[in-house]
């Protein structure tokens, strides 16, 4: 029988620490529905003490997953461990993840502590976090660039003590595949107690190596692999899990083992994530790329047609990416719309829901003369990720030209009233973006980045915006979708002032019962 490989997904911790891949709490959970729909094994939630808000997203992760072990990172003190314990106390099956950097850099620079005080830490924290948790990993930090003899006493002096999973990251990316599995398995020859834990790894890609590093100290023997959705992560972000994952499978000969992921939810997770932090993967990226499943030269086309297997050693099917063209249209009833939801794996929706959906189907109808499950996908997205609207774009009114100044009229709805407002840019989308930042009165916002792509193809795809704003403090994330781009633009504007004004009352709400 295969050996299992278990994924620790901490797309939540690591991932999320990636500049602008920041989440609040609603997208934050809907990510981690998606991840059990995926079936990881591990959900790392957050950073428990890391701000108040990190210790609501763990908590609320915790006590939503029905299957899957939430986890929260935490740092080598008593404090921290406790405030990951109340963070975790809902979860099904909780996991503390604690570190401490044994590297001598990081040791002599970073924690101005000598070696015997590390060990000495990493000792009576592993004890000390066994009292309150039945499962602990514990991770060296910087391990790939620690004097291996001292490496082997911290962990044979954590394992000693309780913790059955030990991770030992290459936290800045150093490593290369040959050493990395020399790395492991010196690990596997020189710690006594090895055989008592789980061997993980937590690959960072800074060289461009964050998977075969990975894919190389599996076959050394790590039993746990740490990574996340689309590789995002911090600096040049960690080993992709989707790549790992189809790796194992589509070369099944040489790795031998199996994952309990459900491949055929990759397409989605990915799509879920960079919808949520409109960060968007590169065109030619494996696996979830646009271009993975691609092929425009002759010779390759030619190929296909005849046997896929050709130029596709997997099948977009695989990893759940479907180009069917519905047969609904703008006569079709709600119980075939309602089929189609159950077929792309959305079912949960309560019958309210499913009428507002219906509606916006019916919409869309009228205007596009064929419908794509992707189109589908893209309003049951949008539903998914909305939030209350305080301000909704009613109406606008854009005229523009190369010899005049463009001017918008923006009409919004607050809370059932209407307000209206002009403004004069140097094109459509400046000038609408600049009346809804007067019209909202939210103080002097900056727009940081912006950008609009077609959900399907066709003149009349959906296009999809992204709009990020900023008030000084936070960046804020808003996401608009129609068939016109300047809607979709003006929407996702809308949309990012309401999730800042969601995120602001959120947390004085917090305030206000602590």
């Amino acid at each position: 029988m295969s050996r299992i490989i278990r994924i620790f997904d901490t797309t939540l911790r690591d991932g999320e620490q990636s500049p602008g891949c920041s989440m609040n709490l609603k997208e934050k959970l809907e990510m981690a529905k998606q991840l059990e729909r995926l079936k990881v094994d591990i959900v790392e939630a957050g950073f428990a003490i890391a701000s108040p808000g990190d210790f609501e997203s763990v908590k609320l992760v915790a006590n939503e997953l029905k299957n899957t072990t939430v986890a929260s990172l935490a740092r080598s003190t008593e404090k921290d461990i406790t405030t990951a314990y109340e963070a975790l106390k809902g979860a099904v099956n909780p996991r503390l993840h604690f570190f401490l950097a044994t590297s001598d850099i990081h040791m002599e620079y970073k924690l101005k502590m000598s070696p015997e005080e590390v060990v000495k830490q990493a000792i009576a924290m592993a004890k000390f976090a066994r009292n309150l948790f039945g499962e602990v990993e514990f991770s060296a930090e910087d391990a790939s660039r620690t004097r291996p003899e001292f490496l082997y006493r911290v962990l044979e002096g954590v394992i000693n003590e309780g913790v059955t999973i030990v991770n030992v990251p290459d936290t800045v990316g150093y490593a290369t595949p040959d050493e990395h599995a020399r790395f492991i398995g010196g690990i596997r020859n020189n710690v006594p107690n090895i055989d008592k834990a789980t061997i993980s790894v937590h690959v960072h890609n800074d060289l461009g190596l964050g998977v075969a590093n990975t894919l190389a100290a599996i076959q050394a023997g790590a039993g746990q692999v740490e990574c996340t959705v689309n590789g995002i992560g911090e600096r040049a972000g960690n080993a992709a899990l989707e790549e790992i994952v189809m790796a194992l499978k589509t070369r099944h000969d040489i790795y031998q083992v199996e994952t309990n992921i459900d491949t055929t939810e990759i397409y989605r997770s990915s799509r879920l994530l960079t919808k949520l932090t409109g960060v968007k993967v590169q065109p030619n990226k494996a696996i979830v790329g646009e271009n993975a499943f691609a092929h425009e030269a002759g010779i390759h086309q030619h190929g296909m047609m005849a046997n896929k297997e050709t130029y596709e050693i997997m099948t977009p099917e695989s990893i759940g990416l479907k180009e069917n063209k519905m047969v609904l249209g703008k006569h079709s009833g709600k119980h075939a719309f309602v089929e189609k939801l159950d077929s792309l794996g959305y079912s949960s929706f309560t019958p309210e829901e499913v009428v507002d959906l219906f509606e916006q189907f019916k919409v869309l109808a009228d205007k596009k003369k064929d419908i794509s499950d992707k189109d589908i996908l893209a309003l049951v997205e949008q539903k998914q990720l909305a939030i209350p609207e305080i301000y909704f774009l009613d109406r606008f009114i854009i005229s523009t030209g190369n010899t005049i100044s463009t001017a918008a009229t923006i009409r919004l709805r607050k809370n059932g009233d209407l307000i209206e407002g002009v403004s004069l840019a140097d094109g459509p989308i400046s000038a609408g973006f600049k009346a809804i930042s007067e019209l909202v009165d939210c103080g002097e916002l900056t727009l940081i980045d912006y950008g609009v792509e077609a959900v399907t193809d066709g003149t009349d795809a959906q296009g999809e915006a992204h709009v990020k704003i900023s008030d000084g403090t936070h960046v804020y994330h808003g996401r608009g979708l129609s068939t016109d781009i300047i809607d979709a633009s003006l929407k996702a504007y809308v949309d990012a002032v309401n999730q800042m004004l969601y995120i602001k009352e959120t947390q004085e709400k917090k305030n206000e019962n602590s």
